[in-house]
């Protein structure tokens, strides 16, 4: 009733726009949280499902989003609570976890289980299998259907088989911890093996500072905190709910339609995107990264001031990003940053430092140069930060300077945020920041005309619609634009190509003007 009373009167009785409505407080069945815990299960303890009568809706809407979020959370407790058997000193339950949340901690390098008697003759027998239907079918073009789904089914079976857990050190185990969590797909996701800095051996601390381990107590009761509130014990387990910050609302804003500076939270997870991007930049950019590393060196070398504010911590120091959108981590760049760590990790001998220094020294120049920009690329740090005018942090001119830093790297980079997979949606960008800064978006990238034919509506219905319009226009706010091209290398977006705010030939007309006009009216309007 409440939808029926808002579209009865309006332009817009699109099924898309309705069937938005209908749903914008519930979750799709798709989600990763409904397939963790099954709609079954969901339905079994009291939950709601909408379906739609008329058209597929994979799986429908889940009506009680709180009561979802609860039974992840209880689910994923159980899981934590069978892990405590394991001796983990402790486990970190987490429905998401940040890009990086392994920031800072050391990882335990385990030994592959071996396979039992049993695990030997089933594989044993399905690789005689796999190879007796190879020789059979091998002199022919292509393998029969039933032949191929079977050799697929093998293949999945001896790798299950093959891909043992780890057996970690007993001693290691009770002092490092286990991260719980959900994957992509709505599987559980488990990481085990980190060690805290806090928990590293006394012994080791010891000798570095030089102090005796009578000077600061004894055994692992040192440096253990007492249990909050939301944390769990169990068989000598903590058990830590994570949950993700809950950021400011946006609400509909009473503005005089004078821009004004983008929300500081809002830029900071915006020089995120642009950060990780950049790294990515780096990552496969040697010649950049040399270049970078060079102009550091030589600035704290030669200069006698004070040098802070590069956008470069040439430790290197990785940086971690305490704002940033929930979609990072799964972003374009991210995955590219991901896996070529991944490759670089596998190669490399880091158990012991003779052997890692035998390898580098070998390396051929090209590697050499690939791996220094691979290492560099995690200190990059283009960040806006909160200024601090009392000298803990960074100082303003700091600021001014690692962005302009940040600059120069962008343009030898030749980094593009649209390419890097940036857009403007309305969870990301359209509804953080006043109507005029929406409407001086869909101007930029579609024109005045455009731009007019939004500027009545509500917030929430302006930027939905503005997301609409500015899909794949190429469009970025100022903090995400290089400063090179901002500065007058190009034209700004719309201009030199018809758009002007008195003659709309080429006016993108929104979907609650078209819906329900018949062709000759939309035609007319187009025309005016």
């Amino acid at each position: 009733m409440q939808v029926w009373e808002a579209v009865k009167n309006s332009w817009n009785k699109e099924p898309y726009a309705i069937r938005r409505m209908l749903t914008e407080t519930s979750v799709r069945a798709s989600d990763r949280r409904a397939v963790f815990v099954g709609v079954d299960a969901y339905e079994a303890a009291g939950g709601v499902v909408l379906r739609d009568l008329f058209q597929g809706d994979d799986g429908g809407w889940l009506e009680d989003p709180a009561l979802l979020d609860r039974l992840v959370a209880e689910k994923l407790q159980a899981e934590a609570e069978a892990l405590s058997s394991e001796g983990w000193k402790w486990i970190e339950v987490a429905t998401d976890l940040p890009y990086g949340y392994s920031h800072g901690l050391r990882r335990l390098a385990g030994d592959p289980a071996p396979m039992t008697d049993e695990e030997r003759a089933s594989h044993a027998a399905l690789l005689s299998e796999y190879r007796a239907l190879e020789d059979e079918y091998s002199g022919q073009d292509e393998y029969p259907e039933e032949i191929d789904a079977r050799l697929g089914q093998l293949e999945m079976a001896m790798e299950a088989l093959e891909q043992r857990p780890l057996i970690y050190d007993p001693a290691e185990v009770a002092r490092a911890g286990v991260f719980v969590t959900l994957d992509r797909d709505g599987s559980l996701a488990v990481y085990r093996g980190y060690i805290r800095p806090e928990d590293e051996l006394r012994e080791e601390t010891a000798v570095q500072d030089g102090d005796g381990a009578d000077d600061m107590g004894q055994g692992d009761d040192v440096g253990v905190s007492s249990l909050k509130p939301s944390e769990t014990s169990v068989g000598g387990t903590v058990i830590t709910s994570g949950g993700q910050p809950i950021g400011a609302d946006a609400s509909e804003d009473e503005d005089d339609g004078a821009l004004k500076p983008l929300p500081e939270r809002l830029v900071m997870e915006l020089t995120a995107h642009r950060t990780l991007a950049l790294r990515e930049a780096i990552g496969r950019s040697p010649d950049v990264a040399l270049t970078l590393l060079l102009l550091k060196l030589v600035t704290d070398t030669f200069r006698t001031s004070s040098a802070s504010g590069s956008c470069l911590e040439a430790s290197v120091r990785h940086v971690y990003m305490s704002a940033q959108a929930p979609d990072l981590k799964d972003s374009v760049v991210a995955k590219l940053v991901d896996e070529r760590h991944a490759v670089w990790e596998a190669d490399l001998p880091l158990g012991d430092d003779a052997v890692l220094w035998d390898y580098l020294t070998v390396l051929d120049q090209g590697s050499r140069l690939a791996l220094l920009a691979q290492c560099l690329s995690f200190g990059i740090n283009a960040l806006h930060e909160k200024v601090n005018p009392y000298g803990a942090g960074i100082s303003a001119s700091g600021l001014t300077r690692r962005m302009a830093h940040a600059d120069l790297v962008a343009r030898a980079v030749d980094l593009d945020m649209v390419e890097a997979g940036w857009e403007p949606t309305v969870d990301g960008y359209l509804n953080r920041v006043p109507k005029a800064r929406i409407l001086e978006a869909v101007r930029e990238a579609k024109g005045e005309g455009t731009a007019q034919l939004l500027d009545h509506l509500k917030k929430g219905e302006m930027a939905a619609e503005a997301e609409r319009l500015l899909k794949g226009s190429g469009w970025l706010p100022e903090v995400l634009r290089r400063a090179d091209l901002a500065a007058g290398d190009c034209e700004p977006i719309g201009e030199g190509q018809g758009v002007d705010a008195g003659e709309p030939d080429d006016v993108d007309l929104p979907a609650f003007l078209t819906a329900s006009l018949p062709d000759s009216a939309a035609s007319m309007m187009a025309e005016e």
